[in-house]
């Protein structure tokens, strides 16, 4: 899963469907339609332009999200005539990684795509890149400078504790004597840490709920389902529970059928299908899910084929990308779960 992101990045809308939606000026213009921008800079669009080659690096692949990522950027690329995706395979292993992108850098790629497997440990390669002349788009996971990358684009993780314990406050607002737990993910991760405290200060603002347990997984299905079923054992009775990752959360889900429990109402957290799905049918505890959003390597692509081709996002006044866009963490539920279902990953 992501780790830290930068807090210091633009805040993007309120409900589109994912990075895609927010970008679409960027990746999906009618020029006919769009009155000319202030400066009338060029802009990204559909039509065909000059040709980019962009490197891809990413982590492995051993998680729905990670997975999503992936595909969301080859299928961004296949969308466009002009850009060709150089895309390694995903790795763990730092030094293996760091060994993909110094390859690219050497194939002399026009742009690069970099989601870290460890962003601090990445970054003499992220210099290195742009050093270079080839611009990084810095994917999710953070460098530990701005000197490493052009663009900075990833999710919320306090953006999605908040939202989580707003929507759970709103839920729980009339009831006396509230009590709430959470099932956190790898606590090791700072992204687990801002979640954390996101969920508490929104939790601050409703003085009848408090969080009565607290147990960290480790983003898996059995993970989910051990820690939850620790938790189910230890509480008796709770009225909510906010679950970090809806990837654990299939585990969770299962504790909790096991243990024969519907007490209580569930959030997730990331946007998986089958947490979409489960909203939708509303027959369980699962009513709710906090976004981080996988489409932001949709929107990666974008960016970095804005800057291969030298052009500006359509529909802001500026010459340049953006230096960071920080992506919404948009709550669905069984009002909006429609409009995001095309987006959840499996």
């Amino acid at each position: 899963m992501p780790e830290l992101t930068s807090r210091r990045g633009l805040l993007f809308g309120t409900a589109a469907v994912g990075a895609g939606a927010l970008l679409a000026g960027c990746t999906s213009n009618d020029s006919k339609d769009e009155a000319p921008a202030a400066n009338d800079q060029p802009a990204a669009d559909d039509k065909p332009g000059k040709a980019v080659t962009i490197g891809f690096a990413g982590p492995q692949a051993d998680h729905g999200w990670l997975n999503a990522i992936n595909d969301n950027a080859k299928n961004r690329a296949k969308k466009y005539s002009d850009v060709t995706l150089e895309i390694t395979e995903g790795s763990n292993d730092t030094a293996q990684q760091i060994g993909q992108i110094e390859t690219l850098i050497n194939k002399k790629v026009d742009v690069l795509v970099v989601l870290p497997a460890d962003g601090k440990a990445l970054t003499q390669v992220g210099l290195k890149a742009m050093r270079a002349g080839i611009p990084v788009v810095n994917l999710d996971r953070i460098f530990n400078t701005p000197q490493a990358y052009r663009c900075w684009i990833g999710g919320d993780n306090y953006g999605m504790g908040l939202n989580a314990g707003h929507y759970i406050g709103q839920k729980l607002k009339g009831k006396s004597n509230a009590k709430v737990i959470e099932l956190a993910g790898l606590d090791n991760l700072e992204l687990t840490k801002q979640r954390t405290k996101g969920f508490d200060d929104a939790l601050k603002n409703y003085p009848n709920i408090r969080k009565v347990a607290r147990q960290a997984a480790e983003f898996t299905v059995e993970s989910g389902q051990a820690k939850m079923a620790q938790l189910l054992q230890a509480q008796s009775s709770f009225d909510a529970l906010w679950n970090h990752d809806d990837d654990q959360g299939v585990g969770a889900l299962r504790a909790i059928d096991q243990a024969g429990r519907d007490d209580f109402l569930m959030v997730g957290g990331a946007g998986a299908l089958s947490a979409f799905q489960a909203i939708k049918q509303d027959n369980g505890v699962l009513k709710a899910t906090v976004l981080y959003p996988p489409t932001m390597a949709a929107s990666a692509i974008d960016l970095a084929r804005a800057l291969g081709q030298s052009k500006g996002i359509s529909g802001l006044s500026e010459f340049e990308i953006p230096a960071s866009l920080t992506l919404y963490s948009a709550v669905v539920d069984k009002t909006n779960v429609d409009q995001y279902m095309s987006t959840g990953f499996k």
